[in-house]
């Protein structure tokens, strides 16, 4: 069976924790009279919604709380995951901190 290697590619990726995080979110604070300020939803990463789940459901891939994760497309994404930019501009996908970090090492170089 022949073997394959994954080509040297360059991305761009972001690690997510919380809402604005990726910088294409576009995320600014809002008041909120029921306690600290919070930011407006994010363009890439949006708030995590589900009627079938509840927030303080904890979640088995990562260990916390629902209510902690976003949701890009159809995806949730998992604090400390990685959002990467997609060869196509403006697509986005995510990757598993664990996965990610097996498959790509940061680079200092030009772009």
């Amino acid at each position: 069976m022949p073997s394959f290697r994954k080509r040297p590619a360059l991305i761009e990726a972001s690690q997510w924790f919380r809402n604005g995080d990726h910088p294409n979110d576009e995320s600014v604070p809002i008041d909120s009279p029921d306690g600290p300020n919070r930011l407006t939803e994010g363009k890439v990463v949006r708030h995590f919604r589900s009627l079938n789940i509840p927030g303080d459901r904890i979640c088995a891939a990562c260990g916390n709380p629902m209510n902690l994760h976003g949701e890009l497309d159809i995806e949730i994404v998992c604090p400390g995951d990685y959002i990467v930019t997609g060869s196509r501009a403006l697509k986005y996908y995510r990757l598993a901190a664990k996965e990610f970090e097996a498959m790509y090492e940061p680079y200092s170089g030009g772009s």
